[in-house]
């Protein structure tokens, strides 16, 4: 199986948990990466980019509305807003907030599993609510994998927690465990 892309939901404490995973990914796996962190509306985006930036090998910035999604990549869902992914690239949507999120995790993820199907890798970080457990319900429903962050070291194990009663996680495992079984997905 070919992954082709690879989506990630954080929440309280998830900004260490990134920045965990991304420290942990060898820099052979370039499939694209989008992260839909839970942020305050007016947060700064240059922060978070630059942080992360620190972090990879692959080039970090905002996703835009009609982007298109290119390998060696890691886009962010922007503030306030939803990221969906579509045939040819991103959609923005102010739509109502899901999960009390806006990004929210779930449209990220189901809007994934909508387009990539089985060739999609959902991950769920640390939070503090249950944001994201139906989307990665919806890929993998579809054929896609699911990997679930060890609750027993989330900073939040809500998002965590509620991902595992939701589905039959692929793989249930600590941040710096991530990078390696991607690197297992998509390289070799």
């Amino acid at each position: 199986m070919t992954y082709e892309l690879v989506v990630v939901g954080a929440s309280l404490g998830g900004l260490r948990a990134m920045t965990d995973l991304l420290d942990s990914l060898p820099e052979q796996v370039r499939v694209p990466i989008v992260l839909a962190q839970h942020r305050a509306p007016d947060s700064e985006r240059d922060s978070l980019e630059g942080l992360l930036q620190r972090h990879t090998h692959l080039a970090v910035r905002e996703a835009g509305d009609k982007d298109p999604i290119e390998p060696g990549h890691l886009y962010l869902a922007p503030p306030d807003y939803h990221l969906l992914v579509e045939r040819d690239g991103f959609a923005l949507s102010t739509d109502e907030r899901v999960q009390y999120a806006r990004p929210s995790v779930d449209v990220l993820f189901e809007s994934t599993a909508d387009v990539y199907g089985e060739r999609a890798i959902g991950i769920v970080l640390t939070g503090a609510n249950a944001d994201g457990a139906a989307g990665l319900r919806a890929i993998q429903d579809v054929g896609g994998v699911a990997i679930v962050q060890d609750p027993a070291t989330a900073a939040a194990r809500q998002m965590p927690d509620a991902a595992i009663r939701a589905t039959a996680a692929d793989v249930v495992l600590p941040v710096p465990e991530m990078g390696p079984f991607l690197y297992g997905l998509c390289v070799t």
